[in-house]
């Protein structure tokens, strides 16, 4: 089975994480998209998240109705920080019959280079690509395993989200319905 991992903070999730999944999953070969939570990205500051249980519940409120979507914490046994890499090993070993499928945005694909284990994701699995505003990496995206797709993206960012709340603003279609009851009764952000 073909499974898109889509790795990320999601600190919450939010609409445009959801339309990047649903294409992947009707215009792709993927046949199911996993939300990989990451308690803590090396390249992002940890005390400007939620915690990873309640970033994991608004993950698992928002895939619910869709059962080619799923919320995942297997990062959560893991040593921190996250790297993806050791992740995919642990997968790797764990679901041998399954195909694992990196999804990303063309701004993840720019700073790939830095990451801890680059030439083995580059060279040892597939890329699905999405563009994002901002850099682009034009000699990674001509690679073998990187395939890029023109999918829609809102302009729009979990810390965007996060400063709609704290202006004391509606999130009203940007997150799903349940994942802004969630904040609403956690009192998050």
């Amino acid at each position: 089975m073909k499974t898109g991992l889509f790795f990320g903070s999601f600190n919450p999730i939010h609409v445009g994480h959801l339309i990047i999944a649903n294409y992947m999953l009707q215009f792709t070969e993927v046949e199911e998209v996993w939300f990989v939570v990451s308690p803590q990205n090396p390249f992002k500051i940890h005390d400007t998240l939620a915690d990873e249980k309640h970033r994991l519940a608004m993950a698992r409120l928002a895939v619910e109705d869709n059962e080619k979507l799923k919320a995942s914490d297997v990062e959560f046994g893991l040593s921190k920080p996250s790297f993806t890499i050791h992740t995919l090993h642990h997968l790797k070993e764990t679901y041998p019959d399954r195909e694992f499928i990196l999804i990303m945005g063309s701004d993840n694909l720019a700073g790939l280079h830095k990451w801890k284990g680059f030439e083995e994701i580059i060279t040892g699995y597939e890329l699905f690509v999405y563009h994002r505003e901002g850099r682009d990496n034009q000699s990674l995206k001509a690679r073998k395993n990187v395939r890029v797709f023109d999918a829609p993206v809102l302009n729009i960012s979990a810390t965007f989200i996060r400063e709609v709340l704290q202006a004391k603003k509606s999130v009203r279609y940007l997150v799903p319905e349940s994942v802004k009851a969630y904040i609403e009764e956690n009192q998050l952000y």
